[in-house]
């Protein structure tokens, strides 16, 4: 038996994709949760085989929780459910340590045959994106994209800089380079955009 734990923070869609994939003979759902740290907690007691998880998720989003997984858990496979059809969350995926990367709207048989292929240590990328990912490369750097996800959720220049350890001099040149790469008018279109490609 392949063991799964599902993280999902719908409650529908959990309930759903745990029916789903317990109607396989060799699936077992050992587990669920509906946010990223209960996830990750659940993953260290449970120790499933392949964690299967959204990538929009309260207190932990799933591309946190495989790079935390891949951490602490190397041997969980982690494969990501989405609705974002987009190369740059693809890529974000794929660099985290995600085996998989799937969309919601593919039917359940792909999803199952998806877990065993991470289980054999194979990948499993929905193909319509594979190449999309290579295609559309980020232009920011690991520090630009930090400060740009902080600076998307409000953050001041200096609550940033506290956040980050980093001096408010060297938060304004990060935001200013990212603004620039992006083609923006400020931090909140640069946060925007960033989100829209998936690079965040």
């Amino acid at each position: 038996m392949i063991r799964v734990l599902l993280a999902e923070d719908q409650g529908l869609v959990l309930g759903a994709l745990s029916a789903l994939l317990s109607l396989e003979d060799d699936l077992e759902v050992v587990g669920q949760a509906a946010d990223g740290e209960a996830a990750l907690n659940a993953a260290r007691e449970l120790k499933p085989d392949v964690l299967v998880t959204d990538i929009e998720m309260p207190r932990l989003s799933g591309l946190d929780l495989a790079e935390r997984v891949r951490g602490e858990l190397p041997n969980v496979r982690v494969i990501i459910v989405t609705t974002f059809a987009r190369g740059g969350y693809l890529r974000r995926a794929l660099e985290v340590g995600a085996r998989g990367y799937l969309l919601k709207d593919a039917p359940a048989r792909e999803l199952a045959d998806a877990i065993r292929r991470v289980h054999a240590g194979r990948r499993a990328i929905d193909p319509g994106l594979a190449g999309e990912a290579w295609a559309d490369a980020s232009p920011l750097t690991e520090r630009e994209r930090q400060v740009l996800l902080q600076a998307e959720g409000g953050a001041s220049t200096a609550a940033i800089a506290a956040k980050l350890h980093l001096s408010e001099g060297t938060v304004r040149n990060y935001l200013s380079e990212a603004i620039g790469k992006l083609g923006a008018e400020n931090r909140v279109e640069a946060a925007r955009t960033a989100r829209e490609r998936g690079w965040l």
